[in-house]
């Protein structure tokens, strides 16, 4: 058995009490990592069906086209910062625990915060990049214009859309004849005062 000075032997009990203290050492920097972890989860998709929630109520201009041409794109992810901030302060915090002196403690940190940062780069821009597709519409008596979106709605060349512009511009499906078109409903008269 191993001694300690004067002390004696360590017991089974000393051994579960230091197995305690090192596995509630790292408590917090193992918590730290699951936060930094499930964030992403948390992270709202932005698709051509979502709206953020300051679009609930407010108006948008609306006309109509019909697509003439699509191509597949690739979203590159930003860098607002945010992922490498996050990640630099989990690491820097779950690296503080490693060691057992202040020197350690500051340069784990150090370290954790370097490795968190790198880590969190890498998460944004994961999380903000994709596939996308780029419409060429060719608006009812205007000029082509080109949106690029996620396709939930299968949109494909051919297709007669709805252009909405409200906080940004988005495409779907137009149900039914387009109004003021052959086959569609007459404008509605205005009143005039």
């Amino acid at each position: 058995m191993k001694t300690l000075g004067n002390t004696g032997a360590i017991g089974a009990g000393e051994r579960i009490r230091i197995i305690m203290l090192s596995i509630t050492r790292f408590r917090p920097a193992v918590v730290a990592l699951a936060l930094l972890a499930a964030v992403p989860a948390c992270a709202p998709r932005n698709t051509g069906t979502t709206v953020p929630a300051a679009a609930l109520g407010g108006a948008a201009a609306v006309s109509y086209g019909t697509i003439v041409g699509t191509r597949p794109v690739t979203v590159q992810g930003g860098g607002s910062g945010v992922g490498t901030l996050g990640g630099a302060a989990a690491g820097g915090v779950a690296g503080s625990f490693i060691g057992g002196d202040p020197r350690s403690n500051i340069l784990g940190a150090l370290g954790g915060a370097l490795i968190g940062g790198i880590a969190g780069t890498a998460a944004e821009r994961g999380l903000s990049s994709g596939n996308a597709i780029e419409f060429i519409i060719r608006e009812d008596g205007r000029g082509d214009i080109a949106v690029v979106q996620t396709n939930e709605e299968g949109l494909q060349a051919g297709d007669r859309v709805v252009i909405t512009r409200g906080d940004r511009v988005r495409l779907s499906r137009a149900a039914g004849p387009t109004p003021g078109t052959a086959g569609g409903a007459a404008p509605i008269a205005q009143p005039r005062f």
